[in-house]
């Protein structure tokens, strides 16, 4: 079933505030740069009651989220203004109707921190606690479970996936083997995805510029059974020269270094797609 979603820029910059909702829906998410975040003061919709993310880039190669919920969003993003440096800019996540309350976006906060710890796209060292799930009505409870269904759409429409949570069944699934690396992934409009399991290559090579970030992947996302380096959870990166380069220790074009079952590359399968 098509959805329409309509975005409104709110300064004309489309790199600016934005307002986006689904047709016939009550969830509204404002897109906010750090930069722009004046715009607090000028609408009185942000200081009710919201569930809101915070987006920022790691040192590394994870990007880093925090997840947070309040009464009144325009007091809360001032402490988060002084006290939390990563971010670069905030979705906000409010009801046209207004009609929210405390325990509606702690309940969303709940819900959000879950499916994101399950799909672990992004980093949230900042959520240092879980959150309890509140005690809402039955009804109270439905209804926010069709906000967050929203909350989940809307944010993966504007490129964030954080609550995209990875299945690769029915995916076509890539391989590569080298010098003890025995990894497999499959590639999808979100970048490649390394598949938990996956065994890295132990070294990198001396020209490798990315060491750094490598062993600081490898510090976050593996663990070393009988002597090797075990990817212990399904790990999406931008793209698949990304993929390989970082598994594998050393630069590589993932397009001719991810071979299927059959032996195509990446670049030969989906090649055939354009023909």
């Amino acid at each position: 079933m098509g959805k329409t979603i309509t975005t409104y820029l709110i300064d004309g910059n489309p790199q600016g505030t934005q307002s986006v909702f689904i047709s016939n829906k009550i969830c509204k998410m404002l897109v906010i740069p750090r930069a722009a975040l004046s715009i607090i003061n000028e609408r009185e919709e942000l200081h009710s009651p919201a569930f809101y993310i915070l987006l920022g880039e790691d040192d590394g190669i994870t990007s880093k989220a925090y997840l947070g919920e309040t009464e009144n969003f325009r007091e809360r993003i001032k402490n988060h203004e002084y006290n939390k440096a990563f971010w670069q800019k905030t979705l906000v996540f409010i009801s046209k109707d207004g009609a929210m309350t405390k325990a509606d976006v702690q309940y969303l906060e709940y819900l959000a921190v879950k499916t994101a710890n399950k799909a672990k796209r992004f980093d949230l060292c900042d959520n240092k606690q879980i959150p309890k799930e509140p005690n809402l009505p039955e009804h109270q409870k439905d209804s926010m479970n069709e906000f967050f269904d929203d909350i989940r759409l809307l944010t993966s429409f504007i490129g964030c996936p954080i609550f995209d949570v990875i299945d690769p069944r029915d995916r076509h699934i890539f391989f590569s083997k080298s010098k003890g690396a025995n990894i497999r992934g499959f590639y999808d409009e979100n970048g490649f995805t390394v598949l938990k399991g996956s065994t890295l290559a132990k070294g990198s090579a001396p020209l490798f510029k990315m060491k750094e970030k490598r062993d600081d992947f490898i510090k976050k996302y593996t663990a070393p059974q009988d002597g090797n380096i075990v990817l212990e959870t399904d790990y999406t990166f931008n793209s698949p020269s990304m993929a390989a380069s970082i598994c594998l220790g050393r630069h590589t074009n993932g397009w001719n270094e991810w071979k299927d079952k059959s032996g195509q590359t990446l670049d030969e399968v989906y090649r055939k797609k354009l023909e």
